[in-house]
């Protein structure tokens, strides 16, 4: 028996490589300061939790209908008409473990062995890894740090080839933590294929306004989650909003994958729709003030930021006058410093010779992680 290709040509996601090795420094006794994770580290609010208590104690754990609970499709398709005045059925959403396996459904719905996404570089690294599996290929477009590491949609045009089945958009985005203007969504969507729009971090925007691409057309797949804005992480629930034309394919694949998300994620992430939005607000107001924190130091510490990133929790900063190997400068600061940082190169060529840094952590810790990164640069 041997390996099978796809699996072992499987790329790992170097943010872990630096996770798995603070780990062992720490197992040594080691003070690590995580700024290298993309999880928030608040508790899942508390009406959150006992809704998932009170699914438990009244037997609500056994399998759903597969697009998922109706009062969890109704309340989302009410928060998308409520926040963008966009009007959905519920019967189009599909409630998925996490927006992984939604990425999963959605590739593995549009992709012919050989056809292409069309992806921004920088990009979330998983991006290509699902896209590949599916039996797709990327064409990846580079971005300008100067414009907010926007996609330009005249350059995506030029990339458009026969075989191109869709745009991949996420705003805000990660590692870049800015926004797509909606002109710029608007023009992607008039060049021709679907447009596939990561928007698991709407709600944790700064300043200006997010968008999806439901205002503007229905040729689109949406995908959203509670993990980010709702800190619910190791709930695992997502969703998906897919053209009605591949709602049942897609429906299908759920139902032999997956067979349908936690029962009792989805009674809790009801909760979340309908009750949280306080707890949410005081979540979003604290991150703000740590990335503000965050920004003003970086730049008083020599790193390049063209333009502030305005959501999510992350800030790419330029480091390449320290060193243009960003693995192995990330692995400098682990070490001499006791500071997990995210290399770039994790994220793609273009986003070689920076370092991302998250906001998830406490004030108190960023302004230690950031003390130490300051006198780790005056002794290197």
């Amino acid at each position: 028996m041997t390996v099978a290709t796809r699996a072992k040509d499987f790329r790992s996601f170097i943010v872990m490589d630096v996770m798995e090795r603070a780990s062992v420094l720490q197992r040594q006794g080691r003070d690590i300061i995580h700024l290298e994770i993309g999880e928030p580290d608040f508790d899942t609010p508390e009406c959150i939790r006992e809704a998932g208590i009170k699914a438990i104690k009244e037997g609500k754990t056994h399998y759903t209908h597969s697009l998922g609970i109706p009062e969890l499709r109704e309340a989302i398709c009410g928060l998308y008409r409520e926040r963008y005045g966009v009007h959905i059925n519920p019967d189009q959403v599909i409630i998925t473990s996490g927006t992984s396996p939604a990425m999963l459904l959605i590739f593995s719905a549009i992709l012919e062995t050989g056809d292409e996404i069309i992806v921004s570089n920088p990009y979330y690294p998983c991006y290509p890894n699902i896209i590949e599996y599916a039996g797709g290929r990327c064409t990846f477009v580079d971005t300008r740090e100067d414009d907010g590491f926007q996609f330009r949609p005249e350059e995506v045009a030029k990339a458009i080839s026969a075989r191109t089945k869709a745009v991949l958009i996420n705003s805000p985005s990660n590692p870049c933590g800015t926004l797509l203007s909606p002109e710029r969504m608007e023009k992607l969507l008039e060049l021709g294929p679907y447009v596939v729009s990561d928007e698991i971090y709407h709600g944790l925007v700064y300043e200006g306004k997010e968008h999806t691409v439901l205002e503007y057309s229905d040729r689109t797949f949406v995908l959203n989650g509670f993990s980010k804005l709702y800190a619910m992480t190791g709930w695992r629930l997502g969703y998906v909003i897919p053209p009605k034309e591949f709602l049942r394919p897609m429906q299908k694949m759920q139902q032999n994958f997956f067979i349908s998300a936690s029962s009792v994620s989805q009674h809790a992430g009801l909760a979340a729709v309908r009750d949280a939005q306080p707890e949410v607000e005081q979540m979003r107001s604290v991150f703000d003030q740590r990335r503000q924190y965050m920004l003003k130091r970086l730049k008083e510490l020599g790193f390049g930021i063209s333009v502030d990133p305005v959501g999510a929790f992350y800030i790419l900063a330029r480091a390449n006058h320290i060193s243009h190997h960003s693995y192995g400068l990330a692995f400098e600061i682990l070490e001499k410093a006791g500071v997990g940082v995210a290399p770039g190169i994790d994220f793609g060529s273009g986003a070689e010779g920076y370092l991302r840094f998250s906001y998830a952590n406490s004030l108190e810790n960023i302004t230690e992680g950031l003390r130490r990164i300051e006198e780790f640069l005056r002794n290197r």
